[in-house]
């Protein structure tokens, strides 16, 4: 049986941490191309890998009848444009998360893949983790009860990436801690929740501890080598607000930065019957009553790589067209809660969704 022919387009982090790992992983998979604007990088993925062809232009890849699919693993700013063009190509397409920097490139992403069928899926990759599948179905089966109320906290000392860079450029990253890090919080909550239409939401986002770029302090910093303290810094480094929706309020609090020293990285589901709090990318532990008897435990099971999980279903889905829950037509939800957070920010007042 021939293999799923792959390119990888952006050849940074994400992808040398996750995608091509678990490409090379799959056996139904193949890695063709490794392409990047900066050269060198694909270059080096080439060498390290042992495999593939180091390309410039992603329009290569697309030009080539033996590709079908590709992850797209760039800056946020060029996620529409290549998988817009790559589906438009007749390839399927597994694009990093966000969607995009704003609500409404997701939604011309989404029109595109209706329009052509291709497969696109968003790289919201706690989809495919296991604690998480397994709280979605403690919700389902009604242990918690009604979920009335979730809480998530994504909250770090100070942990802005790349300052000066990419991720603090709103013209590249669309946004700062909302769109890098809630955006797989709040994705997760709307998963276990059956992804309820969210009706309301209220926000506000700030931009504070890493304006004075040349004295911020810090431990340890995720991408330093695109550090630039005469860059830019325009995006958010803490956020915090409520959304209502037709299941649970959900309210949360997040900050890349904050002059608090702890991480506190959970969700919180609270039911009337039971309780769950999540450890981010780790397992979780119930709270519940049983015979008049306060009772908590931390199930115990073997956790497997989302990131591989997510690659593996990828490919298995380019076989049967079978819709995942990655897919355009369920992550818009998140863009669109993600939008309506920084508009109410931006006005001070509660956004009314339609």
């Amino acid at each position: 049986m021939s293999k799923i022919k792959v390119a990888i387009i952006g050849c940074g982090t994400i992808a040398n941490a996750a995608h091509i790992p678990s490409y090379l992983n799959n056996p139904k998979a193949e890695i063709k191309y490794f392409c990047d604007i900066l050269l060198h990088k694909a270059e080096a993925c080439v060498e390290k890998y042992g495999c593939g062809t180091a390309i410039e232009d992603y329009h290569v890849a697309l030009n080539d009848p033996e590709i079908q699919a590709v992850s797209v693993c760039t800056p946020n700013y060029a996620h529409p444009q290549i998988a817009i063009d790559a589906m438009r190509a007749g390839k399927d397409v597994l694009s990093e998360k966000p969607a995009a920097r704003t609500y409404k490139e997701a939604l011309e992403m989404q029109k595109v893949q209706h329009e052509t069928g291709r497969i696109l899926n968003i790289g919201v990759v706690n989809r495919f983790n296991d604690s998480v599948n397994m709280i979605k179905k403690y919700i389902a089966s009604g242990k918690l009860g009604e979920i009335f109320h979730v809480y998530a906290s994504f909250r770090a000392h100070r942990s802005i990436p790349g300052l000066g860079g990419a991720f603090t450029t709103k013209a590249i990253a669309g946004g700062g801690a909302l769109i890098d890090w809630g955006v797989h919080y709040l994705d997760i909550v709307m998963y276990c929740t059956g992804d309820p239409k969210p009706l309301t939401v209220s926000g506000e986002a700030f931009c504070k501890l890493g304006k004075d770029m040349p004295n911020y302090a810090y431990k340890s910093m995720w991408a330093e080598d695109t550090k630039n303290v005469n860059g830019t810094y325009d995006v958010d480094d803490s956020v915090v607000g409520i959304i209502r929706t037709e299941g649970p309020t959900i309210s949360f609090q997040g900050a890349w930065a904050q002059n608090i020293g702890e991480n506190e990285t959970y969700i919180d589901f609270m039911g009337d019957k039971g309780g769950i709090r999540l450890t981010y990318g780790s397992t979780f532990k119930v709270y519940t009553a049983e015979n008049g008897a306060l009772v908590e435990y931390t199930p115990e099971f073997n956790m497997r790589d989302h990131f591989q999980n997510e690659i593996d279903a990828f490919i298995d889905c380019i076989e049967t067209r079978e819709k995942l829950p990655s897919h355009i037509d369920t992550v818009i939800i998140t863009a669109k809660m993600m939008q309506a957070i920084y508009d109410s920010s931006e006005s001070h007042k509660e956004i009314v969704l339609d």
